[in-house]
Formats: structure tokens, sequence, C-alpha cells
């Protein structure tokens, strides 16, 4: 039987690498995009006019829409990624945090039971560490007590339930993935990881002055998400559907993230001071131009990014997921993964500077009447 699947949330990171990803296992790849005035596919624009993927309006807080796009697709695999994800904005959006991340789990699970799809389909749900909060152990795995300490963890929490007891109640093979934080160059430029390596980006290249952060003590588990999307894959490939901790295993802090990405896009920090107090000053730099940032404070601490309650310490431990599913986490190292960010940041930052410059030259050319 052929096998289609059906990605929610096609259009963000997970969604375009577990699009490549399925196509290459020569899958059918359906995928969900809302209607917006604005186009958000630069993720998967090189995908569009492949033979197997499709594109489908929908919503997740519209359950007729989801019901007939699953009636029609007839998919085999469900990868629910859609998600308002962001923390700081579940503090913001509470409402909309939970109609999506929350309910929009059930209006899934339904519209495959109402189109009776529920021995057919296998459903993988997009969890999160965030549900470990306020953590009760460290490092966590699948048996860690949740703890939820944003409106994004809550509401994840509930689709982590959901899922769960769909499962169980009506004998659905579907599960949740418990993904702890997966960057990559596709990373939403809002999220902390891809703020600091186009900040170092933009700084080396005299387009920035400086970076702020919040809590710069916060500790993270992050892997590559073009690696987590194979950990996703395998977890519906199991005879029994079971839910993962997809991790690495190994933590680092905000500040090392920071000094990681300084130092590849050639400037070497040294950090003084303490909580609001700290900053990041500029040591020594590779490229002879920017020697006048030595002695500046380029990362500075601000009460901006500070959210009202906060999650300090995430560490996973996939031994699970290395057990049973064969899944090795450690295929992009955390260095790594710092430098594939910062070199596409720099190459980023470097073509936005030529193409202003082609516009400001297209701008005074037209002025003088070179051009018409």
């Amino acid at each position: 039987m052929k096998n289609i699947a059906l990605i929610t949330g096609v259009t963000g990171q997970d969604g375009s690498y577990l699009s490549e990803f399925l196509l290459e296992k020569g899958y059918d790849v359906h995928g969900i995009i809302r209607r917006s005035s604005v186009d958000y596919r630069e993720r998967i624009a090189h995908l569009e006019g492949t033979p197997n993927f499709h594109l489908h309006y929908a919503d997740m807080s519209d359950s007729m829409s989801l019901v007939k796009l699953v009636g029609k697709v007839q998919p085999t695999e469900i990868y629910n990624l859609a998600a308002q994800s962001h923390v700081q904005v579940s503090f913001d959006a509470p409402e909309f945090t939970a109609d999506v991340d929350a309910v929009g789990v059930l209006r899934l699970l339904e519209a495959v039971r109402t189109n009776h799809l529920e021995k057919t389909c296998k459903i993988y749900q997009a969890s999160t560490s965030e549900l470990y909060g306020k953590v009760e152990e460290v490092p966590q795995n699948e048996n860690t007590p949740f703890h939820p300490y944003s409106p994004y963890a809550v509401a994840k929490l509930y689709g982590f339930w959901i899922v769960k007891e769909y499962r169980e109640a009506y004998n659905m093979y579907c599960c949740s993935g418990i993904l702890f934080n997966h960057e990559s160059e596709r990373r939403g430029e809002t999220f902390v990881t891809r703020k600091i390596t186009l900040a170092a980006a933009r700084i080396a290249q005299g387009k920035q002055d400086c970076l702020y952060l919040g809590n710069m003590d916060s500790l993270r588990d992050w892997g590559y998400a073009k690696d987590y999307v194979e950990c996703m894959w395998l977890i519906l490939q199991q005879e029994k559907p079971e839910d993962f901790v997809i991790a690495t295993g190994v933590q680092h802090s905000v500040r090392e993230f920071t000094q990681l990405a300084f130092h590849h896009a050639g400037i070497e920090l040294k950090f003084e001071g303490k909580d609001m107090d700290e900053k990041g000053i500029c040591v020594s730099v590779i490229n002879p131009a920017n020697e006048h940032l030595i002695g500046k404070t380029l990362v500075a601490v601000s009460e901006d990014f500070y959210r009202p309650t906060d999650v300090v310490n995430l560490w996973g431990d996939p031994t699970k997921a290395k057990a049973k599913l064969g899944w090795n986490p450690q295929t992009t190292s955390f260095e790594q993964l710092v430098e594939i960010m910062v070199e596409h940041d720099m190459a980023k930052v470097a073509a936005e500077d030529v193409a202003s410059r082609v516009r400001t030259n297209l701008a005074e050319y037209l002025e003088k009447g070179i051009v018409k």
C-alpha cells in the first residue's frame, strides 16, 4: 500500500525537513497551509512542483476543514507539527495558543475517527520538553512528572494526554514525541538561537551594535531539527504506539550558545557581571576590519526578555529512543549545529547587504534617468 503522509505545520522548520525526508522515502506528502494574505512558504518553496508533494488549505481551529481534508487525502500517517510554538507569545495570546495547541489536536483525532481511519492511519503528535517545565528531576525521561510552566506548555500537555486517551480508548495508533529544543538555519528569527546567530552575523558585518538577551543561565538540550524528523518517522514504524523523548542528552546554557556563535562569526567574547548586569565584551577578532569592536559590549541582558515564569533546566534522556528505535541523537553535535546556523546567517546578511546596495544604486540611476 502506498505510504501517504499528511503534515500539519508543513511550512515550519520541522515540516520542511520532514517533507524532504518522507519524499526521499517514496511517500506521497500532503501538507496543510492556512489561508493568509502573507505567504510563508519560503521553507518549502523548493518542493513545490515535486510530483508527490501536495499542499492543501485547512486550519487547526476549523474542525470541518480537517474532516474534509483527512477524508480526501486518506493518509496512512499524520504528523501534527502545527502549533503556536513560541513560549513568550503564549503569555500574550493564551487563548489562541490553547485553541490551536490543545483543542486542535482533538479536532485532528476526531477527523480521523469521523472518516473511519482508526485502523489504517498512524498519528504522530509533536509534544515538547516544556511539559517538564519546573523540572522535578534531571535529566528528564518518559517517566519524569510533568510540571508545565507556561500557557504553551499547559496547552501542549492537553495535547499529550488526549493523544494517550484516544490510544487507550479507541485502540488508535497515536503517540507523542517529546521533543527537546531542536534548531536549524530554518528556525524562525524570533527564537533565541536564531536571534543569536543572526545578531552575531550582523555585528560581525557592521549591521548591528549589540545583542540583548534574557536569562543567560537558562540550560537547554539543543539538537539539529534535520536529525529529529528521522526520529519522528521511526516512532511511527514501531509495531506498537509508544511515546518517546527526543533529545541529545547534552546540555548547554544560553551563554555557551552565544559565545560559540560569536566565535564562529570571528568574534571572541568574555562575559562579566551577573544576572541583569551581565555583559559579553569583545576581547579579540579574526577580521582586522572589526578591531574597533575590541573592548565593546556586544551582548547585554534586558528584563524585556524575561518571562513571567521561566523554565531554566531542560535536559533530555534519549536512552529509550536509542535502544528501541536505533536512533542516533548525536548525528550532528552541538558545535556543528551552531556552526551550521552561523555560516548560513553570515551568508544571509552578506546577501542582504548586496541586495540593499543594488536597490540603492537602482534608485539613484532611476532618479538620474540613467535607466528607465
